[in-house]
């Protein structure tokens, strides 16, 4: 046993007597440190807690319908419900919890996702719908009328009233997990600004590790991070301070660095995040794999064939015919404010630049004088806008009508008339005015690869608070990433913000 242990040979040789060399290294799995199991448990405790809720939930919902659906007196009838319920409470239940650890897992931390409880009711119809199709029971209808919207709807209300009452804590605070990020300067302030700007994600990051002697501190976003060692003395900091999370920015080029990081932090933290400069594309289009040395990354690249753009017109179609009949109800109302408000017609109609950079002419509502662009040359010296954006917040070329249109973007309804005739889409980015086109680069003019939409990753995210490079990275990044799935949450998104507007004006 000894021999096995020191790597001595077990051959001939063996039976020489020799003094055993001493055992320097611990034999046995690392230890995790009692802040950390302390912390899991605490995780573990409160995601039971969660899926207990959720599972109360669903099952109160299909306890509601089974006793609604045995108010007939066949036994029959009884155990057929029953079967049924149980059914669907463990299918969606389960589902959910899964897809739930998933997220969290995932880095979704405290965000409200709908997708989770989504999927999990489509997996629970789908068993309830095998079931009725096995057995032949009548079981299907009383479980879609009743079970499913309402167990949907609460656990929605519930995860919602969860995330609005939760305590408001600053990012620096120990709610999020200690962490060390590591790196050379130029990588780990980058992957610092970036962590700091995502208000869902939230690290404490204690402090970083620099490569070489590049400095005592890092300033990011007027927060100071201290250096608290070289990359080579991560593992014992993460021991010391009790560390969670290490991040590996770009910079580290030792082929082995990371393996033998990974083993020396086992019982000491619980990820080590690779970041990498790779941003603006959606999950759907990355997959991993790995070879003998190499774990590789694959990146399915944007598409603009004609079938996708099918399926994004065929949904404008059907959005905008279906919103052109409310408009058509208003829109006497709107203009005659418009026409009492101020003197001028009740459109404006402007040149913008479309798709592969075809110009046409977008419809809005009247918001500003008939003056308006005479008068903006008077005003450039005043312009708050980002980049080629002309943007006032206290536009005195806006009418009093006008402001409340531009609130609460109603302005923007005629513009569905530009969607049905095909110069527009739902969804896209920002319409562009000739003159800022001229001012694009060649990353910007990649804007113009989709159709202009009259909401879109800019209109949900700030609108005009967002500065010009903010705008162009949402732009760009709904190009890469176009879905009809993306597209429909957007347009849900869009509701919201309108009822609670925000950086519009």
């Amino acid at each position: 046993m000894t021999a096995l242990v020191s790597g001595a040979p077990t051959h001939a040789a063996s039976h020489v007597a020799t003094t055993p060399a001493p055992i320097t290294q611990t034999i046995g799995a690392p230890k995790v440190m009692p802040v950390l199991e302390r912390r899991l448990s605490q995780g573990r405790r409160r995601r039971a807690r969660f899926a207990l809720i959720d599972t109360a939930i669903i099952a109160s919902a299909a306890a509601l319908t089974t006793v609604l659906h045995a108010v007939a007196p066949a036994t029959e009838l009884d155990r057929m419900s029953v079967t049924a319920a149980a059914v669907i409470v463990a299918a969606w239940a389960a589902t959910l919890i899964v897809l739930s650890d998933h997220a969290h897992r995932r880095g979704a931390g405290e965000r409200f996702e709908l997708a989770p409880i989504l999927h999990s009711t489509m997996v629970g119809v789908a068993a309830i719908a095998t079931l009725s199709v096995v057995t032949g029971w009548p079981v299907l209808g009383p479980h879609l009328l009743l079970t499913v919207p309402l167990g949907a709807a609460t656990l929605v209300a519930v995860r919602a009233t969860r995330r609005t009452f939760a305590p408001r804590r600053p990012p620096h605070r120990t709610m999020g997990p200690r962490t060390i990020v590591v790196g050379s300067r130029s990588s780990v302030e980058y992957a610092l600004t970036s962590l700091l700007a995502d208000s869902r994600l939230i690290h404490n990051v204690l402090g970083v590790a620099l490569l070489g002697d590049e400095g005592t501190s890092v300033e990011v976003a007027g927060r100071t991070f201290a250096t608290l060692g070289r990359p080579e003395e991560v593992a014992r900091l993460a021991k010391e301070l009790c560390i969670e999370t290490v991040i590996v920015a770009d910079g580290v080029h030792d082929a082995d660095y990371l393996r033998r990081l990974s083993w020396s932090l086992e019982g000491a933290a619980t990820d080590l995040i690779l970041a990498t400069r790779l941003t603006d594309v959606d999950r759907s289009r990355i997959a991993f794999d790995r070879t003998h040395g190499l774990a590789l990354t694959h990146v399915s690249l944007p598409r603009f064939d004609r079938s996708t753009l099918r399926a994004k017109r065929a949904l404008d179609v059907v959005v905008a015919t279906l919103a052109l009949v409310p408009i058509a109800l208003i829109t006497p109302l709107i203009a005659l404010l418009i026409v009492l408000d101020s003197p001028g017609g009740v459109f404006f109609r402007q040149r913008r630049i479309g798709r592969d950079g075809q110009v046409f002419e977008i419809l809005k509502f009247r918001t500003m004088g008939v003056d308006a662009e005479a008068r903006k040359a008077e005003l450039a010296a005043s312009n708050e806008g980002s980049g080629p954006l002309f943007k006032l917040r206290n536009d005195p070329r806006v009418t009093r009508v006008g402001a409340v249109l531009r609130k609460f973007s109603l302005d923007e309804l005629p513009q569905f008339w530009n969607v049905l005739v095909g110069d527009m889409s739902v969804v896209g980015p920002r319409p562009p005015l000739p003159s800022e086109v001229a001012d694009y680069d060649h990353q910007v003019l990649r804007r113009l690869y989709v159709q202009p939409g009259i909401t879109g990753l800019w209109q949900v995210s700030g609108r005009s608070d967002l500065s010009w490079e903010q705008s162009v990275r949402l732009d760009l990044n709904y190009v890469e990433n176009w879905s009809l799935l993306a597209d429909v949450k957007i347009i849900l998104r869009t509701a919201a913000v309108m009822v609670r507007p925000s950086g519009a004006y």
